[in-house]
């Protein structure tokens, strides 16, 4: 049941980043706010792929950059951002799905009058994180995803419809959800402080939810403070 203050009843450009640790739910709530405002969501990993099929000449410079190993540098990460949401589907609006990683790309974002509308945080402690993703199974033929405590199979360690073994993936173990923590800690949590200073200085809203509570509950405490 949606609240009376249903965030689909607001017209106006909505231009979002989305904020929060690996694991804290982000993706879900992308798609569920995406899917109310009427926006396509959008992430760095997208437009990558979107620009290597395009064959443009944006899209050669990441492909050469990417075949020799090297790191896409903000720069090109900001000229991405600019030919997205240049786009028509961007006409009401985008959410950006943590696809602003470091002060550096946000900086470059206010040169290039890249304005977000909301900053939406979901916060949730390291220790839920480790346990949600470390509990998480995938039936590697389908990716069909499963996980221990909150949503098991019904016979444990394989997969309901082939009956095949489910695997736990490298990223969930954790030893590397922690380190992917501390990577976040590091280079994106500052983000935090960058855009609630940002919060006083323009028409920027900075939203902070719990993200350890259901999804539901999740996405209707950032209806209530949209």
């Amino acid at each position: 049941k949606q609240s009376s203050t249903c965030i689909c009843s607001i017209r106006n450009m909505n231009k979002i980043l989305l904020l929060g640790p690996p694991g804290a739910g982000k993706g879900t709530q992308a798609d569920i706010i995406c899917k109310s405002l009427s926006i396509p969501k959008i992430s760095t990993g997208d437009m990558l792929r979107s620009a290597i099929a395009s064959g443009s000449e944006l899209g050669k410079k990441v492909t050469d950059i990417m075949n020799s190993g090297g790191l896409v540098s903000d720069q090109i990460i900001i000229e991405l951002i600019l030919d997205r949401i240049d786009q028509a589907d961007c006409v009401n609006g985008f959410l950006f799905d943590g696809g602003i990683r470091t002060v550096g790309q946000a900086d470059l974002c206010v040169e290039n009058s890249i304005e977000f509308t909301h900053v939406i945080e979901i916060k949730v402690d390291d220790d839920v994180i480790v346990d949600r993703m470390s509990g998480r199974r995938v039936h590697p033929g389908s990716g069909r995803n499963y996980h221990l405590v909150y949503q098991p199979p019904k016979n444990e360690g394989v997969d309901d419809m082939t009956g095949e073994p489910l695997i736990q993936r490298e990223d969930d173990m954790p030893e590397t959800v922690k380190h992917r923590l501390q990577v976040y800690q590091d280079e994106t949590k500052p983000l935090v402080a960058y855009y609630q200073s940002l919060e006083s200085k323009s028409s920027l809203k900075y939203i902070a939810v719990d993200g350890s509570q259901s999804v539901e509950k999740v996405f209707e405490d950032i209806e209530q403070n949209f």
